[in-house]
């Protein structure tokens, strides 16, 4: 394509790959907006529900644990919870960024977005 210039054919073979990964940066952000994971505390009586993105989407409680004297050990599960979800959502989304940059041929421990 660019023979005779020396490297660079290189670097515009370097720059098609920094504008495809930007693109895929891009749409992966988007997509980690849909993606929902749930997290867990006191098997599965208090469930969050976050996007991938690490938003808080929904908080599903089971009736049982609502008890008076209780109120400490029902705020703990819930916060246990929410944490589990953040956790799960940073690990997918860890998950994503590790398909594009493998996609791209760059090594899969490179952290991105840069």
């Amino acid at each position: 394509m660019l023979k005779g210039l020396g490297n660079l054919g290189d670097m515009a073979g370097m720059m098609k790959k920094a504008q495809d990964m930007q693109q895929k940066m891009a749409e992966m952000q988007e997509e980690l907006h849909n993606i929902m994971v749930v997290g867990e505390s006191g098997a599965g009586l208090v469930k969050a529900t976050a996007s991938a993105k690490g938003e808080l989407k929904a908080l599903d409680i089971d009736p049982s644990i609502f008890n008076g004297d209780d109120k400490e050990v029902v705020e703990d599960l819930i916060l246990a919870a929410i944490k589990d979800a953040q956790t799960r959502a940073a690990d997918r989304s860890q998950e994503e960024m590790n398909k594009i940059t493998s996609e791209l041929g760059l090594p899969a421990d490179m952290k991105l977005p840069f």
